[in-house]
């Protein structure tokens, strides 16, 4: 898969755009990054919570490494030319997934948070 058909699926999904991140391009949902990519194309980060990245890891340790930041690993590196694209696409939009319903349940819980403090008001 090249970075190009990677771009063309991030950006087809709902509220994504593509910005730098440093030296890399990133795909972010409402502003969080999901994906990040060097600009060689070679291979993508994606942000996938734990309960995916130990399955996509011992399914296909042919295409896909653990992410290591200070350490920790934050998600999973993906090298492009001997990953298939259903499963890159897969791993893109659950990342994509997590990102928004984590800003989707911090929005809701907030606006629920001053609900309350109006209604206490009164």
């Amino acid at each position: 898969m090249k970075l190009a058909a990677v771009r063309k699926f991030a950006l087809s999904l709902p509220e994504v755009t593509e910005e730098p991140h440093f030296h890399l391009t990133s795909f972010r949902a409402r502003g969080k990054i999901f994906v990040t990519a060097p600009p060689e194309g070679t291979h993508i980060h994606v942000f996938v919570d734990d309960a995916l990245r130990g399955p996509a890891l011992a399914v296909h340790p042919d295409c896909i490494e653990p992410l290591l930041w200070g350490g920790k690993v934050t998600g999973l590196r993906i090298a492009l030319a001997a990953a298939k694209p259903d499963v890159v696409e897969n791993l893109v939009r659950a990342a994509w997934e997590g990102k928004s319903q984590k800003r989707s349940l911090a929005k809701s819980a907030k606006s629920a948070k001053k609900a309350k403090k109006v209604k206490k008001t009164r």
